[in-house]
């Protein structure tokens, strides 16, 4: 089931989780390639995988269950 509007269920978090690990993995592979090794700059990667993974919640916290953004249920 699909949470509600200003509402989270444990889908949502290990969404957000998910979204974190891929987004940190682009970030991971970005950072390698444009700096030509492999050196990590882990600020980075973990500001990437927490942004990203809030901003996933704040998505899922602000959309109904029918994927409506602010806008309540019916």
């Amino acid at each position: 089931m699909k949470s509600t509007f200003l509402s989270l269920n444990s889908k949502d978090f290990i969404k957000g989780l998910v979204v974190a690990v891929l987004s940190s993995v682009v970030a991971i592979l970005y950072s390698t390639v444009q700096a030509g090794s492999l050196a990590f700059d882990w600020t980075t990667i973990g500001t990437v995988a927490l942004t990203s993974a809030l901003g996933y919640i704040m998505k899922n916290l602000f959309t109904n269950s029918s994927d409506e953004l602010m806008k309540k249920e019916i």
